[in-house]
């Protein structure tokens, strides 16, 4: 007759759920006693993601110093802060440092067993080392959460989803390379986590087409070389003869922007300023909805415009041309694109210190090399003079744009999907890898074993093999007999091999037209076809149109999903606590 609440996904994102219940209960959980089961066939904390059986050598993607698991004041929530330390801090680390992602699994290991052990005396924690196949039950009772080996379902009051990323059918474009190589005997590597993926079929000495240049490339790069034997010394790789050739290209052509390699100081901008919770509100009241790219995106340029300004100007007022206060007021007044470009302008002399986001998102556009060596060597100067850029601090209006998509993100969240282009936008700029692996990027390239294909780049699969070839070098292409599609599988709820939440959308389930599942921004229930919020389902993470920047949250940046997680956990306690028994036994 105990309450049962079913946690499905045992990762970063069902851990930091359970934090919130022991955090909250003591408020809220009036209850005799609670049973909670996590389902994973991973185990808790690190999840699948961060287990420990995975190769030492793939970092984590952010400093050490901007991970943590741990509310704060900044949380705008109802329930208590718990703070905590973050991992650099847990693990003893320099805070500059890239821990390895099994140092990450121990951390969120450690997390897991400190929220279990807050929990209130009478609530027990069950981990099922399984996979969850389906949820079924009416909307008023007992929902049934079937396990993957067991002839009887979990009874649960609620259920909680915290898939975290998944596996997914490939997109219906890539049907026809994939067909291509099961004809003509190709690899074809569809998208998908990278320390999963079997690299076995990529042979020593062969070309090996790479399409995406974004994080589950370097991981890529990073197996298929010092994975495979190789090693680095000083600014020079030394091949272990086992490595294939890869022929790296993307619609940008270009490697993600390195993380910012120094510290902020001196004043924050204050955000949001043009794009907040007012304008967000406006937005969704909108009677024929909104288009992003006419309603949303000049309140995003706004945003990181003043980001950025903002930082120049404070930081470095001997490149601008008049105070602060005076270009704030106009900056704010400036009715539309053309009027702030006039007055940035005035502002500011040198071009190099305005902000041109288009040329940020498109650094190769109309960019013509005459061979293909002479682009391998200026893609090489792009990249020095990214690295260079990123660890200099007379370029801090860089990580002014930084906190502003930061705030975007969090406002954006509100928003529901908007669109793969922001996100892919956001990752380019704010995600992109530690400044080490892009310089062994470098050595790479230098060694011969890694080189650059350019911007939209295309593949056709023709005479047998895969030909690549992009505008930024006319005239040239190369020729594999594997391609590898370097990206994540997309969340989607329609293509999930997660038969749970393929069951859901044979249901109903609402979705945006991205594919993501629906949920009430409130709590985080799943929301069905007429907008109804399920009373007893809720899920959270990047699958849903609630999802957030990143995995894992930089301490005092608000944290958006500690946000929902609270929420969330709030909701659960709330019911769970308020519901007679007579419901439990339904």
């Amino acid at each position: 007759m105990r309450p049962q609440l079913v946690i499905v996904g045992a990762g970063p994102r069902g851990t930091g759920l359970l934090e919130r219940i022991a955090a909250n209960a003591p408020e809220l959980y009036a209850g005799s006693g609670l049973d909670i089961h996590l389902v994973d066939p991973h185990p808790p904390g690190g999840g699948r993601i961060w287990r420990a059986a995975q190769s030492p050598l793939l970092w984590m993607n952010s400093h050490a110093e901007d991970v943590t698991m741990f509310t704060d004041g900044t949380v705008q929530m109802a329930g208590p802060v718990r703070e905590g330390p973050t991992l650099h801090e847990w693990a003893r680390l320099d805070g500059r440092t890239f821990a390895d992602r099994q140092l990450q699994g121990r951390y969120l290991s450690w997390v897991y067993e400190r929220a279990v052990a807050e929990l209130p005396p009478g609530v027990t924690v069950h981990h099922h080392p399984r996979r969850a196949l389906r949820v079924s039950g009416s909307r008023e009772g007992r929902q049934q959460v079937w396990l993957e080996g067991r002839p009887r379902p979990l009874l649960a009051d609620l259920v909680v989803l915290a898939l975290g990323h998944l596996d997914s059918e490939p997109d219906p474009d890539l049907a026809e390379p994939a067909a291509y190589a099961r004809e003509h005997g190709l690899v074809h590597l569809p998208p998908d986590f990278t320390a999963d993926s079997d690299l076995s079929p990529l042979k020593a000495g062969e070309p090996v087409l790479v399409r995406g240049f974004g994080l589950a490339f370097v991981d890529l790069m990073v197996l298929l070389t010092e994975g495979r034997g190789g090693r680095y010394e000083g600014d020079t790789y030394v091949p272990s003869g086992r490595e294939p050739v890869l022929y790296v290209g993307s619609r940008r052509g270009v490697p993600y922007h390195a993380k910012i390699g120094y510290d902020w100081t001196g004043p924050r901008p204050a955000l949001p300023r043009f794009l907040g919770p007012p304008e967000v509100e406006a937005l969704l009241a909108r009677p024929g909805g909104f288009d992003f790219r006419r309603d949303v995106w000049p309140l995003v340029e706004k945003e990181l415009g003043f980001a950025h300004y903002h930082r120049l100007f404070t930081a470095h007022a001997e490149r601008t041309a008049m105070t602060w206060a005076d270009f704030e007021e106009r900056y704010a007044a400036a009715a539309d694109p053309v009027e702030t470009a006039a007055l940035v302008a005035t502002a500011v002399p040198d071009p190099a210190d305005r902000l041109d986001l288009a040329a940020l998102d498109h650094p190769l556009d109309g960019v013509r090399y005459a061979s293909h060596e002479e682009f391998q060597e200026g893609l090489r100067g792009y990249v020095e003079s990214d690295l260079s850029r990123r660890h200099d601090p007379a370029h801090s209006a860089d990580l002014g744009v930084f906190l502003g998509l930061l705030s975007v993100y969090g406002q954006l969240v509100r928003l529901g999907n908007i669109g793969p282009w922001w996100h892919g936008f956001f990752s380019y700029l704010a995600s992109g890898p530690p400044g080490p692996r892009l310089r062994q990027l470098l050595a790479l390239s230098r060694a011969g074993i890694l080189r650059f294909v350019g911007a939209d780049m295309t593949v056709t699969a023709e005479d047998g093999v895969f030909r690549a070839s992009s505008p930024t070098v006319p005239g040239h292409s190369v020729e594999a007999r594997a391609l590898v599609e370097a990206r994540l599988p997309e969340p989607t709820v329609g293509r999930a091999r997660d038969t749970l939440l393929r069951e859901l959308h044979a249901e109903g389930a609402a979705e945006t037209p991205g594919g993501l599942l629906r949920v009430d921004p409130a709590d985080g229930r799943i929301l069905d076809g007429a907008g109804r919020p399920h009373p007893r389902r809720f899920a959270l993470g990047p699958f849903t149109d609630a999802r957030t920047p990143g995995v894992f949250t930089r301490p005092r940046t608000g944290g958006p999903a500690f946000r929902q997680n609270d929420a969330t956990a709030r909701a659960a306690l709330a019911f769970l606590s308020a519901s007679p028994v007579k419901e439990f036994a339904r």
